[in-house]
């Protein structure tokens, strides 16, 4: 499936591109909409066009959420490179400042599924979200492509924290194109993520929060792989590390006492959300 929306997004670009090199012919939004659309299923909405990628949107029926989904390209650092610094947890606590807390709970020897417990600031006044989501990861050398699924889970090692608000709704699906080879510049990405944050806002308060927090976690992560590729910092290799060669689980999570804390009294479990 990954493969097949990748695909369907690579037509649509070309179909969106002039007929010289550089040149853009931007549709009415009526058939934009139609063209990102896939037969049967919800129209997305173009809410921003930039240089190096393009964000849509839709509704997520019987909900008051949307579903995000990012095409863009980069020609300066190579497919390997942004796949490893996407899956290095280590690195990602050194180059994102929003991090609180991020760690592997679980990983199964088989797979190579992990299971992560995320701690994230959130834009003030709303308190510190945490995640406990899986992802799993594939190199599909045949076909060329890269692929990255995440999901929220429920974990024993990870219960509720009062000092968080836990988000129980989250998906998110990365697919990796590379222009020639993994290990040469260029590639395009397709990104595909949709969370209930739980806050009490309105959906367009929500969607403004996305489509100005998206640019910048994407534009943070390019960096992040400039700098890996310039061997300022060792990352990972994800693409040589399956299986993985440690000895079961990496241990559990210790859920020790916030390093952001809120100045208010009451804590979000006693807010519900916010």
């Amino acid at each position: 499936r990954s493969a097949q929306e990748m695909k369907h997004m690579e037509n649509i670009s070309s179909l969106l591109q002039g007929s010289s090199p550089g040149e853009y012919q931007r549709p009415d939004p009526k058939s934009e909409r139609e063209a990102v659309a896939v037969p049967g299923e919800q129209p997305w909405e173009m809410i921003m066009d930039k240089k190096h990628f393009k964000l849509w949107r839709r509704p997520i029926e019987g909900t008051h959420l949307y579903q995000y989904r990012v095409f863009g390209s980069y020609t300066d650092v190579t497919p390997q490179q942004f796949f490893n610094v996407q899956l290095d947890t280590e690195y990602r606590k050194k180059w994102d400042s929003l991090v609180i807390k991020l760690d592997v709970i679980e990983r199964d020897l088989a797979t190579g599924s992990e299971v992560i417990h995320w701690v994230t600031h959130f834009p003030y006044p709303m308190y510190s979200r945490d995640y406990v989501y899986v992802r799993r990861y594939s190199v599909d050398k045949e076909n060329n492509l890269m692929v990255l699924v995440s999901r929220a889970v429920e974990h024993p090692s990870v219960p509720e924290d009062p000092e968080y608000v836990r988000v129980r709704t989250y998906e998110s699906q990365m697919v990796i194109r590379p222009h020639k080879t993994f290990d040469e510049n260029g590639f395009d990405y397709l990104l595909t993520y949709s969370d209930n944050p739980q806050t009490v806002f309105p959906r367009y308060c929500v969607s403004w929060m996305v489509s100005s927090g998206m640019p910048d976690f994407l534009e943070k992560l390019h960096t992040a792989a400039l700098k890996a590729k310039k061997m300022e910092i060792e990352v990972r290799d994800y693409m040589s590390a399956k299986p993985i060669e440690s000895g079961g689980s990496e241990g559990k999570a210790s859920v020790a006492a916030a390093e952001h804390k809120s100045d208010g009294t009451r804590g979000p479990a006693q807010l519900e959300y916010a």
